[in-house]
């Protein structure tokens, strides 16, 4: 019998919640879950509950990394930071679904893990194209632009938006919140816009990469449109994601591309770039 992969998640909620379940569900006989944290412990403690068993719950992240071989972090952008880092340093892998909170520590992670010998995993999310966009950088690009579309009450609660007075609940067609490069919008949209971050990664960064956000009253999902501009052809995509049943600022494909990503973690062959 071959050895399972000790998995622990950062983070209890929707996203966290999903993924844990489906290591326990789809990937039993290769992974297995042995840990969970939240900083709000309940969470832990109430997911925990659905698998009855309660030892899964670890009272700081250091426990956790020390519990595991794969951190997968679900926390949030204003965290995740300090949880690569300390994973990192531990000599642990880890899988990222809070992309932004990495963006402006990319370089220093990348060197940490080479020295480390980990890795450091990034799902595609809730967008499609990243394929393509990497293998185009093997030759020269001249432009990416993510255009993000979601109804209003996607981004409620959101600084940036609160600080631009605009209100979601008057919105009655199509509003452009932000347009700007992929850092900018990173830093305003933490929570809304990790595509953005995984697009800049794979492509020619964040300050090059453009961004327009858009809040639409007439649309009930979340749809990214991507042009790429390349020496290798142009490359046009458009991804209208359906919400994540519990987190209407998630899609739930960033869970399913969390998955598949750990599917390709634990089988020998490898599909895509």
């Amino acid at each position: 019998m071959s050895k399972l992969l000790k998995i622990g998640i950062v983070g209890c909620g929707a996203i966290g919640s999903s993924l844990a379940k489906s290591i326990a569900s789809d990937f039993s006989d290769r992974a297995e879950l042995v840990g969970l944290y939240d900083i709000e412990i309940e969470k832990a403690y109430k997911l925990a509950s659905k698998f009855n068993n309660q030892k899964l719950v670890a009272l700081n992240v250091e426990d956790l990394i020390n519990r595991v071989e794969l951190v997968i972090e679900a926390a949030s952008a204003k965290s995740s930071f300090d949880i690569i880092q300390k994973t990192i340093k531990a000599g642990r892998d880890i899988m990222i679904m809070s992309v932004g909170g990495l963006v402006e520590h990319y370089k220093e992670l990348r060197v940490l893990a080479q020295e480390k010998n980990v890795r450091i995993f990034i799902p595609t999310g809730a967008i499609c194209g990243i394929d393509g966009l990497k293998a185009a950088t093997c030759a020269k690009i001249k432009k990416v632009t993510l255009t993000t579309k979601k109804p209003p009450q996607a981004f409620l609660g959101v600084p940036y938006v609160l600080k631009s007075k605009v209100r979601l609940d008057n919105i009655t067609q199509e509003t452009v919140l932000f347009e700007g490069d992929a850092l900018t919008a990173i830093r305003a949209f933490p929570q809304n816009i990790n595509v953005a971050a995984t697009l800049s990664l794979a492509g020619i960064g964040p300050e090059k990469t453009l961004v327009r956000i858009i809040a639409s009253p007439d649309i009930t999902q979340n749809i990214h449109e991507i042009e790429i501009e390349s020496e290798a052809g142009r490359i046009i995509t458009r991804t209208e994601n359906v919400i994540h049943p519990d987190n209407p600022k998630t899609s739930y494909l960033a869970v399913l591309s969390a998955i598949a990503t750990l599917r390709q973690i634990l089988e020998p062959v490898k599909i895509g770039t």
